[in-house]
């Protein structure tokens, strides 16, 4: 969990965080949000300077790196990697964080919500866990949740963990 002296989201001024993203396409673009929005719901969840690579990828990258670094043998929607030598010392907090699209694209069918709407949810909780935060208690996982509930009301989406949500097209 992140360390109580962090400023919450809400209580960062917009344009403070410094962001530098870099992103990859492992899969063809079609239906995948562009580089803009993914800015945009990234940047709402920064609390500290961040340098960024995004990748977005396919079920075979995704199932492998899962595998490789989480003993997991599936492909996974979202798999953060921190580098946190970097914001201990006052730099910019870096990192890479992987999407995996066929599974994000299933999951959004599955919980009856847009797909743009999942993107955003996995790219701010990817960040959060950039940042610090996990989900590996209970305590944890509902001040994760939270913030995430509460990044992307900012950003005009429903909660992400209600259930049977109407797909929108937010912009």
């Amino acid at each position: 969990m992140k360390k109580s002296s962090s400023p919450a989201p809400t209580e960062v001024v917009r344009g403070e965080a410094r962001l530098k993203l870099t992103m990859q396409y492992a899969v063809p673009v079609d239906g995948i949000p562009i580089r803009s929005w993914f800015r945009k719901w990234i940047r709402a969840a920064l609390q500290h300077d961040a340098e960024i690579v995004l990748r977005v990828v396919g079920e075979a990258e995704a199932r492998s790196l899962n595998r490789d670094f989480r003993h997991r043998d599936y492909a996974t929607n979202v798999l953060t990697f921190a580098y946190d030598s970097a914001q201990a010392k006052g730099r910019p907090a870096t990192g890479d964080i992987v999407l995996c699209a066929p599974v994000i694209e299933k999951e959004a069918r599955q919980q009856h919500k847009s797909v743009r709407a999942h993107y955003a949810h996995l790219a701010v909780h990817g960040v959060l866990h950039l940042q610090g935060y996990d989900h590996e208690s209970e305590r944890d996982a509902a001040v994760m949740e939270q913030l995430e509930t509460e990044i992307l009301g900012r950003l005009g989406y429903e909660n992400p963990y209600e259930e049977n949500q109407q797909p929108s097209e937010i912009s």
